[in-house]
Parts: C-alpha cells; sequence; structure tokens
C-alpha cells in the first residue's frame, strides 16, 4: 500500500456549542492521508481529485457551519419544516439556541466537538465518495499556530450572497495592532480579551432583549437568502457593533475605538478573519466624529 498525503488541504470556518465556553468560533487546517494501492495512472487518487473531492465534502458538509455534539445529554434538537432548532444548556446553567435551515448546522455525533471526534465524522461522511482503491483516509485537524494574541468569535452577515450568512459560524483569529508605528501586545491581548470567545452582533439584528431563570440573553434575528435565522444566547457572551461584522467593518471598529480611547495616538489595526486573511484599518482613513 502507498500513502498519499496534502497538508493544509483547506481551512475550516465553523462555530461549535461547548457545554462549558458557549459558542466558540474556531478555524481549523485539514491535512489528509489517504492509503491504497496504485491506479492506471500510478496513482492513489489525482491531487486535483483529492483538493476536489475532499474539500467540496468539507465546504458543503462542516465549513461555515453551527457544529451540533448531539450526545451531549444537555442537547436537543428539534425540526419545523426545513428548519433546524438546536436547545443547548451549558454547565454553568444558561442555555442557547439557534433555529435555521438544515444546511446551517452539522449534527456531530460525538458528547463534544474537538479535533478528534470531528475529523471522525468528516471521515465517516467522505469514506463513501472515495474510490475503491483507496482503502484508509486519515484525516488531522489542527489549529495555526499563533505567536501572540488571538481570539475566538461568531458572527453572521446577513447580506452575504454566501454561506457567511449563517448567523452562527466562527473564526479564530490573529490580531495587530501598531501604536505610532510601535506594534503593542499590550493593546492586542486587550482585545484578545474583550472578545474572547464573544459574539459579534449588529445591534440592528438584535429583536429583543430577555430573561430567563435570572440568565440575561440577546435574541438575534434575520432573513438571509438562505432563509430565516434566530440566536438567542446569554449577554455576557455578546459584544455588539453598529454595522455588519465583516472583518472590514471589525478592523474598523477596533481603530475607531483605540483612537477614540488614546486620542493622541495614530493606530494601524491589522484583523485578521480566520487563517491567512484579514482587513486593515488605519486611524488616518477614518473621518473624525462630528461635534
Amino acid at each position: 500500500m502507498t500513502t498519499l498525503f496534502v497538508n493544509c488541504l483547506t481551512v475550516i470556518d465553523a462555530s461549535l456549542l461547548d457545554p462549558r465556553r458557549g459558542l466558540l468560533g474556531q478555524s481549523w487546517l485539514l491535512d489528509v492521508e489517504l492509503e491504497g494501492s496504485l491506479d492506471r495512472q500510478g496513482m492513489v487518487l489525482d491531487f486535483g481529485e483529492v483538493k476536489k473531492q475532499i474539500k467540496r465534502c468539507v465546504d458543503r458538509e462542516i465549513d461555515h457551519r453551527l457544529l451540533v455534539p448531539t450526545a451531549y445529554p444537555g442537547c436537543r434538537i428539534e425540526y419545523r419544516g426545513a428548519h433546524c432548532i438546536v436547545h443547548f444548556q451549558l454547565t454553568s446553567g444558561a442555555a442557547i439556541e439557534h433555529r435555521g435551515p438544515a444546511t446551517s448546522c452539522a449534527l456531530i455525533d460525538a458528547d463534544s466537538i474537538d479535533e478528534s471526534s470531528l475529523a471522525a465524522a468528516i471521515t465517516r461522511r467522505l469514506e463513501p465518495m472515495l474510490p475503491d482503491n483507496v482503502v484508509r483516509a486519515r484525516l488531522r485537524l489542527h489549529q495555526e499556530d499563533i505567536q501572540g494574541a488571538c481570539y475566538q468569535y461568531s458572527h453572521g452577515l446577513k447580506q452575504h450572497e454566501g454561506n457567511c450568512q449563517r448567523i452562527a459560524h466562527g473564526h479564530r483569529s490573529r490580531i495587530q495592532i501598531f501604536r505610532d508605528g510601535q506594534r503593542s501586545p499590550e493593546l492586542e491581548s486587550d482585545w484578545a480579551a474583550r472578545w474572547k470567545d464573544s459574539y459579534l452582533g449588529t445591534r440592528g439584528d438584535l429583536k429583543r432583549e430577555l430573561t430567563r431563570n435570572d440568565n440575561h440573553y440577546y435574541h438575534f434575528n434575520y432573513v438571509a437568502g438562505q432563509g430565516l435565522f434566530d440566536l438567542i444566547l446569554p449577554q455576557a457572551q455578546c459584544y455588539l457593533i453598529d454595522t455588519d461584522s465583516t472583518v472590514e467593518n471589525l478592523a474598523r471598529h477596533i481603530c475607531t475605538t483605540l483612537k477614540r480611547e488614546y486620542p493622541e495616538s495614530d493606530f494601524r489595526v491589522v484583523a485578521f478573519e480566520g487563517v491567512g486573511k484579514g482587513a486593515v484599518s488605519e486611524s488616518g482613513d477614518i473621518a473624525p466624529a462630528s461635534e
């Protein structure tokens, strides 16, 4: 048998439900190994087909979805028409509710979502698609090695024409902040703490505030191209902004906030959205607020 490998085949940007941390954005790099006999081309599988078949499967089944550990005792799933409704009890006593088209969730048969359980779930989805000469697929998920501050956030972009419109998908992202031309690890750590395990919600999508069993919640709601989305989660996990939460707007929000907090300084903010992509905002490009 021969093993074919492709490292960093793709990046999975998704959110997951964690009993302790709540709604958690995540970005994973995917490595693939395929073991099998050689075909008539002298290959286990053509690299082009590896990228096409496996990436297509991951993009369709996992990427930009809410990953739900269905074997967790505090998880309950119901369906109403084409919509999947997830009820998720946290160890704190609070709860999260998510409603959206069934394609906005990935139900994972595990009691928790981590690199191992998700890799196993992807493998089960992938194996029926592989040719007969491939006898084993091994997948490895791993996080980007980030030296310095990072944060994990979830969001939804109702105006987006693709899967970013899903109300609960997320990213694990680094951040770089330059104050008067000098890198500032202190400010980077501060923003990583502000947005740790957060939901970056647009005020215009906030339908109501509510209290249940002494827990305070925000209820976000919007209609996008794929359908109706609802998300109810603890207020303590939310950070509200006035715009849609595109990475361009997030970089601008950080830069504008820093300039307001430190008016004597100039800033350059490099905000990442997952791995290897993001946006830059500089305080010199931002018009001063009107008096």
